[in-house]
């Protein structure tokens, strides 16, 4: 469903990514994680087609990011760390435009699966107050709901759990689980490792644009030789960053 082929990106003398290669495959849910800098917003940029590779390749379902754009689009939800919103339109306004521009067809079927997002993420009440009144935790679940209103095959997110509250989270933990189930592929980026310990079947970790370790989690602990049950420690021990944690007298005066 998803694929990646030596992938590259460059900024001037700036390697920002580095020859990755991964695949993704239907109904899994892959973690893909790293330090700040490591490269996976710009990964994830590339992915969505805000952003052209250097080189290598990215299939979406087959189709190509950059040579077949608007067929590889039109299978993806992208949710991203600091999403945009149009603030003057209404909730359902915001998600009629979204529908719009995936060539969803008006009409009942449209309007169901309008009313069933804002339900689903507990938005009804809100449907025809301007965005500009959200909460930071209401605009991002109007985000995820935008992201699956034409029911892609493959979800892109970055930091999903951002501004919500610990019932939207399992919210969105139980959805990105219903959706895999029902054979849809979900690249997740995200700092939260206790998250991507219980969702995700597989993780990748990038570190300095380089995809250093990929597979299950237990797939990753035996290739570093940690014993570790956490992926905390783990993480920590490939992206070099393990040390001593400072101490609250470390702070004193």
């Amino acid at each position: 469903m998803i694929e990646l082929v030596h992938l590259n990106k460059k900024f001037g003398n700036f390697h920002a990514v580095r020859d990755v290669s991964l695949q993704v495959l239907p109904g899994e849910v892959f973690g893909f994680l790293g330090p700040n800098g490591a490269g996976k917003t710009t990964t994830i940029r590339m992915m969505a087609g805000l952003m052209k590779p250097t080189s290598g390749q990215i299939l979406l379902c087959g189709k190509d990011v950059t040579r077949e754009p608007e067929e590889a689009k039109s299978l993806l939800g992208f949710i991203p760390d600091r999403p945009y919103l149009y603030e003057k339109l209404t909730g359902r306004e915001f998600l009629e435009f979204i529908a719009d521009l995936h060539g969803v067809d008006s009409g009942d079927h449209r309007g169901k699966r309008i009313a069933e997002l804002l339900e689903l993420f507990d938005l009804q009440g809100w449907s025809h107050e301007l965005v500009e009144g959200y909460s930071h935790g209401m605009r991002q679940r109007l985000t995820i709901a935008a992201a699956l209103i034409h029911r892609p095959k493959v979800l892109i997110v970055d930091e999903p759990m951002v501004g919500l509250d610990p019932r939207g989270t399992r919210l969105v933990k139980c959805l990105f689980f219903e959706l895999a189930r029902a054979g849809v592929s979900v690249f997740m980026s995200t700092h939260i490792l206790e998250v991507a310990e219980e969702m995700c079947h597989r993780i990748g970790i990038i570190n300095e644009g380089r995809v250093i370790a990929l597979g299950t989690i237990q797939e990753v602990r035996e290739k570093a030789q940690s014993t570790d049950e956490r992926l905390e420690p783990l993480f920590l021990k490939l992206t070099g960053e393990e040390r001593n944690p400072l101490m609250a007298e470390d702070f004193h005066p």
